[in-house]
């Protein structure tokens, strides 16, 4: 992988969960800890990108002079912190695990426990990635995860096609040493085209290398196909 093709290129992550209040001491969550996002953002620095990294609460550093890290709390906050940069990023890579729904009301006070049943209504919250495939320019790239329990090829193929995007990182939670909690993971990457690529257990450092990569061999294409068009 050249170094050059990376260089200058500004990158946008999401990683992390998000978090969303039911009332001042409770939330909604999952179990992602960050460390897939915030691997792909370290390996895109070493490669010379500049790298917008909105995160999700986790407990990870990462320091480097072409970082710009906004943390964030709640789904939404992660949409318009990502949004700002929809216009001028080259690559958006969405590793974060958002929240689908968040209540409709969020108590002032704690839910005090009553009766045998509590119902929280949901609302569906801002889809992030299909937001960036609406604007999406020809010049940009576009990277997506698809962490599944089920049917894992046909929903990553869904999503490659409903949210516009170049390629999806399929994880799925039946693979042993792989997704949440791990240092490892195991992923399949899907590309327009119907392009598969099944990869083993790796450290998610190594596969963040992989991830960006196969990212490298998209923009090449691109490349090539822009000059066989203009030749």
């Amino acid at each position: 992988m050249s170094k050059s093709l990376f260089k200058n290129k500004t990158v946008l992550i999401t990683a992390g969960p998000t978090r969303e209040a039911i009332d001042p001491v409770r939330y909604i969550s999952n179990h992602s800890s960050g460390k897939m996002g915030y691997a792909i953002a370290e390996v895109f620095l070493q490669q010379g990108a500049n790298v917008v990294l909105v995160s999700g609460p986790v407990n990870l550093q990462l320091q480097h002079p072409n970082l710009k890290l906004i943390p964030v709390i709640t789904a939404f906050e992660m949409y318009l912190a990502s949004q700002l940069h929809f216009q001028k990023i080259d690559i958006a890579v969405f590793a974060a695990a958002v929240a689908d729904y968040k209540p409709a009301v969020i108590c002032d006070t704690k839910i005090k426990k009553a009766g045998d049943e509590l119902y929280i209504k949901l609302v569906k919250n801002r889809d992030i990635a299909f937001e960036f495939g609406e604007v999406k320019q020809i010049n940009q790239l576009s990277i997506g995860f698809a962490l599944e329990t089920n049917d894992e090829m046909k929903h990553a193929i869904e999503k490659l096609q409903h949210k516009n995007f170049d390629m999806v990182v399929l994880n799925s939670m039946n693979d042993a040493g792989a997704t949440f909690e791990h240092e490892t993971n195991k992923v399949t990457i899907l590309k327009k085209g119907s392009s598969v690529h099944r990869f083993p257990v790796k450290h998610k450092a190594e596969v963040a290398t992989d991830i960006v990569m196969e990212a490298g061999s998209i923009i090449l294409q691109k490349q090539f196909c822009t000059v066989e068009r203009t030749s």
